[in-house]
C-alpha cells in the first residue's frame, strides 16, 4: 500500500511551508503500509524554540488553506516536539536537539521516503516511484 493521491498532495503543502520558515532536514516517510491511522510523516528541523513554532504554525495556515483541519496538536508550548495531525498527513516538528535524540527515522527506516521538491529537504535514498502502476 503506498499514500494516497490526496496525502501526496498535502504533504509536499507542508513541506513548502515548513521551507518557508527555514525548516531544515525536511524528510518525508511513507507510512501507510505499517501504520494504518495515516499515509505520511513529515518530519523538519528548527534551530531553537522559536523556529520550531514559527515553522508548525506556517504548517498550520497552509494545510488548512490547502483545505486540511488539524485533528491533534501536542507541544506547541514547549517548542521542541511540535506534531500536527491532519488524519492522511502527521507533521512532526522538532528542535534538533530533540530530533537527533527520538530519531523518527531511525525507528521508521523500512518505510520508503517521498520525494519533496523543496530547498530544505533532506537527501532521498529510495524515493517512492510516482509513476502509476
Amino acid at each position: 500500500m503506498t499514500a494516497s493521491p490526496r496525502a501526496r498532495e498535502l504533504v509536499n503543502v507542508a513541506a513548502a511551508a515548513a521551507d518557508s520558515k527555514q525548516a531544515e532536514d525536511i524528510v518525508a516517510l511513507d507510512v501507510s503500509g505499517p501504520l494504518p491511522l495515516t499515509d505520511v510523516f513529515l518530519i523538519a528541523t528548527g534551530r531553537n524554540e522559536r523556529n520550531v513554532v514559527a515553522i508548525a504554525g506556517e504548517v498550520e495556515d497552509k494545510m488548512l488553506e490547502a483545505g486540511a483541519k488539524t485533528i491533534r496538536r501536542e507541544g506547541r508550548a514547549e517548542g521542541r516536539w511540535i506534531l500536527l495531525d491532519f488524519g492522511d498527513v502527521i507533521v512532526h516538528v522538532f528542535h534538533e536537539e530533540d530530533r537527533m535524540y527520538y530519531s523518527l527515522e531511525r525507528l521508521w527506516k523500512d518505510c520508503p521516503t517521498i520525494a519533496l521538491d523543496v530547498a530544505g529537504a533532506a537527501a532521498v535514498d529510495e524515493p517512492v516511484s510516482e509513476t502509476a502502476e
